[in-house]
């Protein structure tokens, strides 16, 4: 059942305090004594029939959970970062107003774009700048980063050049998509929105955001998956405003919203085991919990008439080199763990999906299996052009991931050779494959049950 119209507008225009809560993310302390689903998750609604989020569990845990459980090998070491992240914000955030002005130059948009917009929800796989604006570790606002870009110069964007969302504008005859946070400086006194910068997409990712809210806070502010959705709530009741509420309904409904988030619960929440977290939960009940959220998600999007969702499976993290590194991966073999755990959390994710067209059937989810298509290009590097797919590019220590890429000297001269960018993102040259999978299935069929290009092709 949806919110009755007074408690809705009351979310959507409710105190600063609650609407900019991205300003205020911490380390995640539970309490025992609350219901710890809504402690992790951000949100503390009630669940259950008559509620406006009911949350469905998918059927139980898939065939990988018995491997999961007997899958006990060595825990991660936990780097200790503390003492280091006030002075490193604050230099940072010195470099902040440098950083916003080296904004991307968006190809121009085509005569008849296939969707009216693109509309971005996620972590570092997709951030295009949004964390330019934040005081956190996880930003890309330097070189190396977009060095092989269409600027050839840093935007935000966790990659040598472009990232996926990038490729799938283009396809729609769409421009590059602007973060939120640059659309909100852009706007004009009195608080009054630059529309005009919205009505073809706005990217609300985040680089360290989570499902969890606090999954990355260790490396400063971020915006989490919930955080995300109330500001696509914000746009929604910015755009009805501007254009009045049947147009931006009919907007929302023909627009593409595109969601790659997930990876972050896992590498700065679970496998840190974060507030005791593995003793609470095993991995397949963790994962359960991740997905039920993405599902309350997922529903308060449509909600707001949302139709047409391409949702991101995780890739396989256990084969990044910092996984690599730091698990002792001797000759280059994933972290079987890790990928177990992914394996489990794609299961539940792609079952979430098709259960609720069932229950939606004018909803258009479509699930693509990142995992898999990231695997095909692991496995078969000859026929793609790569010569490694354990190094990173930009990196230092064995595999490039003892550190994170900070200087142009620590980068290759070539990344088009390597499949891994840094120690946990991909180069230009995979984005652009993934991009193609999730288009029209080009290398691998990652998408079900259909592709981006049949979501958006015409109805007759």
């Amino acid at each position: 059942m949806d919110a009755p119209p007074a408690a809705r507008a009351a979310m959507l225009n409710g105190p600063a305090n609650n609407r900019n809560r991205c300003w205020t993310q911490s380390t995640l302390y539970l309490d025992p004594t609350k219901n710890l689903s809504a402690q992790l998750t951000g949100r503390d609604r009630r669940t259950g029939p008559g509620s406006r989020d009911e949350v469905q569990h998918p059927a139980g845990p898939s065939p990988v959970h018995h491997r999961l459980v007997q899958s006990t090998t060595a825990r991660p070491r936990a780097p200790e970062m503390a003492a280091l992240l006030p002075l490193a914000i604050a230099v940072l955030l010195l470099l902040s107003a440098a950083a916003a002005a080296r904004r991307a130059s968006p190809p121009p948009p085509t005569a008849s774009p296939l969707a009216p917009a693109l509309f971005v929800i996620g972590d570092s796989t997709s951030d295009v700048g949004t964390n330019n604006y934040l005081g956190t570790l996880a930003r890309a606002d330097r070189e190396p980063y977009g060095r092989d870009f269409d600027t050839h110069r840093p935007t935000g964007r966790f990659s040598n050049g472009r990232i996926p969302v990038d490729y799938l504008a283009e396809k729609l005859g769409l421009p590059f998509v602007p973060p939120y946070l640059e659309q909100n400086m852009r706007s004009g006194a009195g608080g009054l929105t630059n529309i005009s910068g919205m009505v073809q997409g706005v990217n609300y990712a985040s680089a360290a955001a989570g499902i969890i809210s606090s999954s990355g806070s260790d490396l400063g502010m971020h915006v989490s998956l919930t955080q995300q959705v109330q500001q696509v709530e914000d746009t929604y009741e910015q755009l009805s405003l501007a254009l009045g509420e049947v147009a931006a309904a009919d907007l929302f409904s023909r627009s593409v919203f595109f969601v790659s988030i997930g990876s972050n619960d896992f590498i700065h929440y679970y496998l840190r085991n974060v507030s005791g977290v593995q003793t609470r939960y095993l991995p397949w009940e963790f994962n359960r919990l991740l997905v039920n959220t993405m599902r309350q998600e997922i529903k308060n999007l449509y909600n707001i008439n949302v139709r047409k969702v391409i949702l991101m499976g995780l890739p396989p993290v256990g084969c990044a080199p910092h996984f690599l590194e730091e698990y002792g991966s001797q000759n280059g073999e994933c972290i079987d763990y890790i990928n177990n755990i992914v394996i489990e959390f794609n299961y539940a994710l792609r079952y979430m999906s098709n259960e609720f067209i069932r229950q939606y059937p004018d909803s258009m989810i479509t699930y693509c299996d990142t995992f898999e298509g990231s695997v095909d290009i692991l496995n078969n590097r000859d026929l793609y052009g790569f010569v490694t797919t354990t190094d990173a590019c930009c990196g230092l220590g064995k595999y490039g991931g003892l550190i994170m890429c900070v200087l142009p000297q620590m980068a290759c001269s070539n990344a088009s050779t390597h499949v891994w960018w840094d120690e946990f993102h991909p180069t230009d040259a995979v984005n652009r494959i993934l991009a193609d999978n999730v288009w029209s299935g080009q290398h691998t069929q990652m998408c079900h049950p259909l592709n981006l290009q049949d979501m958006v092709k015409p109805r007759k």
